[in-house]
């Protein structure tokens, strides 16, 4: 049961949807439960019912109204979730229930059906709530509305046969609300390698397209939001106008975004480029366009939500500027593997004299950090590794080659 499924083009539902597939080239029957609309834009239709690669999917009406105020979403998720259950209700037989954060108390659903149908919970947390809306100052920590959304938390821990974190930091999170280790399995998630490679500045139309042939690119490439601050980098890039061959891309979208069109509109930096989201087939393109990628979780996020991007960057081979906490997941990654730099919110003068040093550092050495990157994704983060884990904890490895049914 997920609010968001393939084609929708939210992370959440792309990841569930390469399980249930994964788990219907297994010999599963997998029905999914999502929404008839678009999540970010409503005015998308989907099939009421189609069989996607293997997978019965089931999409239900009144269920995404567009995310214009948190009342609106709060309505078409309660909706969702009211729907999803009932229908869950009537399968014939349910051997297994797989839910994730969307809706953020699909948990909860899953819980119930879990309970009704006598069926094994798998809670694949992939952000936390109501942390996440308290560390955008959205929710205050002693209010009803976060007292009663962690209540929630607890009952579905203490349901869930597996809980899926993706780092040791959400790991803790959720611990501190229920001791259950036991139930805890850290699997992150995948970037899309058969869409992501290493690819030559040389023979990539993004560079040329942009007039970034002969630069130095520092790219920030994803959500503009609030779990991911880019302050810091917005007042570095600013003072090294002096530095022609050093520009700073920011694509995507977000509330945030309007911080870097601001400046661009305002001052008209030449080293500054803002680029909207980038459609799914040119991201092979975007992403090695970038000598150096940013990854920016704030400080309150960590363990909150997961710094994704960093999957994308490893995939095509560059090395990481993680802007954040020296203890999060991005700033593990760079240390454990070699392949980038870390620098905290707020010092600005150390990430000029950083981002210089970047600039300065030999090709060679930029090149074996990407390649680190790339060979270190492939053997411990790729996407099958994950989907193997997750998959083996949804059948319970009780299927032993008969044929069952995932909900």
């Amino acid at each position: 049961m997920t609010q968001v499924y393939a084609p929708d083009p939210a992370a959440v539902g792309q990841h569930i949807a390469d399980v249930a597939e994964d788990v219907a080239r297994r010999g599963w029957r997998v029905i999914v439960y999502t929404s008839g609309r678009g999540y970010d834009d409503p005015s998308v239709r989907f099939p009421r019912r189609e069989s996607l690669r293997g997978v019965d999917v089931r999409r239900l009406p009144l269920s995404s109204f567009g995310k214009s105020s948190i009342a609106v979403r709060l309505v078409a998720q309660s909706l969702f979730m009211v729907q999803a259950i009932f229908y869950s209700l009537f399968l014939r037989r349910v051997d297994s229930v797989l839910v994730s954060t969307s809706p953020p108390f699909a948990g909860f659903g899953g819980a119930i059906v879990s309970l009704l149908r006598r069926a094994p919970l798998t809670w694949w947390v992939m952000d936390i709530n109501p942390d996440q809306m308290v560390a955008s100052g959205r929710l205050s920590k002693t209010s009803l509305a976060a007292r009663l959304f962690d209540a929630i938390n607890r009952i579905t821990l203490r349901r869930a046969r597996h809980v899926v974190v993706l780092d040791r930091f959400m790991r803790d999170r959720m611990l501190a609300k229920l001791p259950v280790p036991e139930k805890m399995t850290i699997v992150g998630p995948w970037a899309h390698e058969d869409k992501l490679e290493p690819l030559d500045h040389a023979v990539n139309p993004f560079r040329d397209r942009h007039r970034l042939n002969g630069k130095f690119v520092v790219m920030y490439s994803g959500n503009h939001g609030f779990q991911s601050p880019l302050a810091t980098l917005l007042s570095a890039a600013t003072r090294l106008t002096s530095l022609p061959e050093l520009v700073f891309v920011f694509v995507g979208g977000g509330v945030m975004k309007k911080d870097v069109d601001a400046i661009v509109d305002r001052d008209n930096p030449p080293n500054i480029v803002s680029l909207p989201y980038q459609p799914i087939d040119s991201i092979r393109h975007s992403l090695p366009a970038a000598d150096v990628h940013v990854v920016s979780i704030a400080n309150e996020a960590v363990g909150v939500i997961h710094p994704c991007k960093i999957y994308g960057a490893m995939a095509v081979g560059r090395p990481v500027l993680a802007l954040g906490p020296k203890k999060s997941h991005a700033a593990d990654l760079v240390l454990a593997e070699r392949i980038g730099w870390i620098c905290e919110h707020g010092d600005v003068d150390g990430l000029v004299g950083l981002l210089r040093d970047i600039a300065a550092t030999p090709r060679a050495e930029l090149a074996a950090m990407g390649l680190r990157a790339a060979a270190s994704l492939h053997e411990k983060y790729s996407r099958q590794r994950a989907l193997d884990a997750i998959c083996d904890l949804v059948i319970g490895r009780a299927g032993d080659g008969l044929s069952g049914q995932v909900a």
